[in-house]
């Protein structure tokens, strides 16, 4: 008696979860807008502050959960979450939990969009023989280093650098490490800004973002990402003169 073979999932459960995702954050975008802000943390400083004295251990769980959902579900908020884990936590362990909250949230959405359109795209991509095979065939070659330049380049917006590598079909666990680390320097700004929050809040200001792009923060940005392309340069360059 012949052994059945493994059950395949029906397509519509397996594009649920990428589906749930962008119904919640189509939701989200318009209903959430005003209450993930910078005002709704200027309101309730106090209490958030009162809370995390009494109940730290809670209050960083609350804080990973609410911004693994924001990442996962593409939420506004998530430079309002990053700010306030430095307001919150200070430079060190401020930057600990971002990083660990907003890699948690996009591997969570990496397997979404993998589980269902990306295991056909990328199937549909190693099969073809023209432009999308060459495409696969060089994001293979270079998978690290094009991971750390969509997630070191500012241009590249969060979300699409989760969701753009489970549709072509990168292996998970360099995901992880390029996200993990490839998010460090951004979180660093993030926190360090929120570290000065309070006394921002105190003149009755609102925390400047635009800081992200001054030549002191952007330069060394910038130099992470040429260094990061730098390995697909020279196997460009090498390949040309036949080296």
């Amino acid at each position: 008696m012949q052994k059945a073979g493994p059950t395949r999932k029906h397509p519509v459960l397996r594009h649920a979860p990428l589906a749930l995702i962008v119904l919640i954050a189509a939701i989200g975008a318009f209903t959430l807008r005003d209450y993930l802000s910078f005002e709704t943390l200027r309101e309730n400083r106090e209490a958030l502050l009162a809370y995390r004295d009494a109940h730290f251990a809670m209050m960083v769980a609350v804080f990973i959960g609410v911004y693994v959902l924001i990442v996962a579900f593409s939420l506004p908020g998530a430079a309002v979450a990053s700010v306030t884990g430095g307001f919150l936590f200070g430079i060190a362990w401020g930057t600990t939990f971002n990083v660990v909250a907003a890699s948690l949230g996009a591997i969570a959405i990496f397997q979404a969009a993998r589980m269902g359109l990306g295991q056909s795209l990328a199937a549909k991509m190693e099969a073809s023989d023209g432009t999308l095979k060459r495409i696969k065939d060089g994001l293979n070659e270079n998978e690290i280093s094009v991971l750390f330049l969509l997630r070191l380049v500012p241009a590249v917006p969060f979300f699409v650098a989760n969701l753009l590598p489970a549709l072509v079909g990168v292996k998970f666990r360099n995901f992880v490490l390029t996200t993990v680390l490839g998010i460090i320097p951004g979180a660093l700004v993030f926190t360090w800004i929120g570290v000065g929050l309070g006394e921002v809040f105190d003149r009755g200001g609102s925390p400047d973002l635009s800081l992200l792009w001054e030549p002191q923060v952007i330069g060394p940005l910038l130099g992470l990402s040429a260094l990061a392309a730098l390995p697909i340069v020279l196997k460009a360059f090498r390949q040309k003169k036949g080296i």
